[in-house]
């Protein structure tokens, strides 16, 4: 389902040249809400069945970088949050998310599950972990604390997508991009059940 809603467009930060947000985001699946905390301007995600995405079509990338600070928790199979690019709707984009659950698990395996790229709809995390098992998800060193903001930044240089958590000079994730597309909308992103909160989102298109 796609609605438009009002949010504060405060937790943006648009890097020249650029096209800057504007409006409501298009948003499928989910109702979003937004509020400020502790001087942060936060834009919130509810829980639903299946994916939710907050669009803002207006607003396109292709290669560049992508920085935002996101907020799950640490509920076991329940908190799915990241970023959406390179979108065209709610049923065709990539993707980049945490699973805040299983950063500091105690078994090595659900360690391994930390931060996950998908295709949707042709590569969603199962398809990729039974055909690619460990090449699309991967741990975070050293793992953040799960109910807490964790800062990520994404760097697109098509194919290629390389993601860094809390500042690691090193990424946690690097992957070859599935799909075809090589421009299309940003927005945030939650899994089957999730919520998530986000904020401080920074857009930075490579010089071309």
């Amino acid at each position: 389902m796609k609605t438009l809603i009002p949010v504060l467009m405060a937790c943006f930060s648009i890097a020249a040249p650029a096209q800057t947000p504007a409006g409501a985001p298009e948003v499928y699946n989910r109702k979003v809400s937004s509020s400020t905390e502790a001087g942060r301007s936060v834009i919130r995600l509810d829980e639903g069945d299946g994916a939710g995405i907050a669009w803002w079509p207006k607003l396109v990338l292709s290669d560049g970088t992508i920085e935002f600070d996101v907020r799950g928790k640490n509920l076991p199979q329940r908190s799915f949050v990241g970023i959406a690019f390179h979108g065209k709707d709610g049923m065709n984009y990539d993707a980049v998310y945490l699973r805040p659950f299983n950063f500091r698990a105690t078994d090595a395996l659900p360690r391994s599950h930390a931060v996950q790229y998908i295709s949707i709809p042709d590569h969603d995390w199962q398809t990729l972990r039974t055909e690619h098992p460990g090449q699309y998800e991967k741990p975070i060193t050293p793992p953040p604390d799960p109910d807490a903001w964790v800062h990520v930044r994404i760097v697109i240089a098509y194919p290629k997508v390389s993601t860094f958590v809390d500042g690691a000079a090193e990424p946690a994730l690097t992957v070859n991009q599935l799909s075809d597309r090589k421009t299309g909308w940003v927005g945030f992103w939650v899994g089957n059940g999730s919520a998530g909160d986000f904020a401080n989102l920074k857009i930075t298109p490579s010089e071309r």
